[in-house]
């Protein structure tokens, strides 16, 4: 995936190559108020940002992005990702989405991460996946 405008671009290598020592460079794509949510966490500030993204190198093995898809106008983007990792050596995808808002300089002031917790991580759960996949049967449209 290389997309044509130069900040997406930057953001696109930076997550595809992310490592635990690179979470230093975070303030080279993002701003010092950067305001980052997912379905776990919402939070304004460079350190918080971090702070997210050093939890999850703790608590999952091997994470990786891999960006399926990068558009940007104007001053948005907007990307499609799996992001890998294992657990208890067996691999794991979550499909996601990420919107984008840059500042005046380029850099990531606005991050919003779309994925389904529910489906991605709490169905693949032994007890509670059973009974939330028997709910989401239930609610389904016949």
């Amino acid at each position: 995936m290389t997309p044509e405008d130069p900040r997406l671009r930057a953001v696109v290598a930076f997550y595809e190559g992310l490592r635990p020592e690179h979470l230093l460079r975070l303030g080279e794509l993002y701003t010092e108020q950067a305001y980052f949510r997912d379905p776990f966490n919402e939070v304004r500030g460079l350190a918080a940002v971090q702070r997210i993204f050093a939890h999850m190198f703790e608590q999952l093995e091997a994470p990786r992005f891999e960006v399926l898809e990068a558009f940007a106008a104007q001053d948005q983007a907007f990307l499609t990702w799996d992001f890998h990792f294992l657990r208890g050596g067996q691999a794991q995808r979550i499909h996601g989405s990420s919107h984008l808002r840059f500042d005046a300089s380029g850099r990531v002031a606005y991050h919003r991460d779309y994925w389904d917790a529910a489906e991605e991580l709490w169905e693949k759960l032994p007890l509670l996946g059973g009974l939330l996949r028997a709910l989401k049967r239930r609610l389904r449209a016949s």
